[in-house]
């Protein structure tokens, strides 16, 4: 059997504050094949931001393993981890993550400084990302002076700054209207189907969960069902 790109096993995460125990996710395993979509649906609270943050490496589970190509990223160092989630992973919150002390280009260069890449090779990328969702005309703006779609649309562009071959996205167009969703859904497509891209993406969005190859409903935590397209 071919190796997935990405393969979690048995993830659980537990939360503890005190006496209170909150289960935030409960025995979770998925596949992600190179140049797979994957759609995961479910109500707020089912476990979808937690499901990707582990699978980003951004958070350790509590019991599980997450493997990126064969490897046990969920056991890696901090320092390491790192640097394979810069490399190798790319990703977008609800809450954009965006430096406002930074100009929006400046954003979506920093996966690119990290590298060490030429600073006119990075800025002719991060001026052809934010092209291609739209941005460009407010590449020298400050994340605050955006609309919360834009913020989005800017945070996209960083995503795939480093030409990863995992993309994690949560809720990428709930601040977009029906035009740019559509425009922002097309890049990712693109990325997927011509460069190989792998999408996961949290969403309510049964147009986006329609588009994906394959559909995992959470619920309280655990999976509920999966389907295929």
């Amino acid at each position: 059997m071919v190796e997935p790109l990405l393969q979690a096993e048995n993830l659980s995460k537990v939360y503890e504050t005190g006496p209170e125990r909150t289960v935030a996710l409960a025995d979770v395993s998925l596949r992600v094949e190179k140049g797979g979509f994957v759609a995961v649906l479910g109500p707020s609270g089912s476990g979808k931001t937690t499901l990707l943050s582990l699978l980003g490496g951004l958070d350790r589970p509590t019991t599980g393993r997450v493997y990126l190509d064969g490897l046990d990223i969920s056991a890696l160092p901090e320092k390491r981890l790192s640097q394979i989630r810069r490399r190798r992973v790319g990703m977008v919150f609800q809450t954009y993550n965006l430096a406002d002390e930074l100009t929006v280009v400046e954003n979506v260069e920093l996966p690119l400084l990290f590298e060490g890449k030429p600073s006119s090779e990075m800025r002719k990328r991060a001026l052809g990302l934010l092209g291609q969702v739209g941005l460009s005309h407010k590449a020298g703006r400050r994340p605050f002076q955006l609309s919360s779609g834009e913020q989005q649309r800017a945070a996209v562009a960083r995503a795939l700054a480093n030409q990863p071959s995992l993309v994690l996205m949560d809720e990428p167009t709930g601040n977009l209207d029906q035009v740019n969703s559509d425009a922002l859904m097309s890049l990712a497509k693109t990325m997927n189907l011509e460069k190989g891209v792998a999408l996961v993406i949290a969403t309510h969005n049964m147009n986006i969960a329609g588009q994906a190859l394959s559909q995992v409903i959470l619920k309280s935590g655990r999976i509920a069902s999966v389907h295929s397209n």
